[in-house]
């Protein structure tokens, strides 16, 4: 499942930009639901494990990728950290919710992020509470940023 905690948490990896220039693998890259998720969220291919074809950019090394892209690599492949995705755009909402799906993870945000209007189960941590959907999420949420 899918646990959010909101406003400033102690522990979380607040820069991670910087985190994923120290602990990059090229070897992620290899991984099929990284490469998806550079595909959907950056429209760019992995080309092997040090470059990626963007179409404003040309082809990249993984430390230009967008700081979205990098924050969702990080917590499918760092999984025992807690990131802020407030690095994330709403583009990667699904990505968050689908990594949610499969494994629990949990993350930092310091913003109101839109994980679209329909149904979904998240944790909040500040009040231990499970919502299903943007109008059980809201409240909650805007208490805390």
């Amino acid at each position: 499942m899918l646990s959010v905690y909101y406003g400033e948490m102690k522990g979380s990896i607040y820069n991670t930009p910087v985190y994923f220039k120290n602990t990059f693998r090229n070897e992620w890259l290899e991984d099929n639901t990284v490469k998806e998720m550079i595909r959907d969220v950056d429209n760019s291919e992995v080309l092997g494990s040090g470059a990626i074809n963007s179409p404003v950019l040309g082809v990249i090394s993984p430390y230009t990728l967008s700081g979205g892209v990098k924050t969702l690599i990080l917590i499918f492949k760092d999984p025992g950290k807690i990131f802020n995705a407030s690095n994330c755009g709403d583009n990667c909402a699904k990505w968050l919710l689908k990594l949610g799906e499969s494994s629990d993870i949990t993350i930092n945000l310091r913003h109101l992020m839109d994980f679209g209007d329909g149904d979904y189960q998240i944790r909040i941590l500040n009040e231990n509470a499970i919502v299903h959907n943007k109008r059980e999420m809201v409240p909650i949420a805007g208490k805390y940023v």
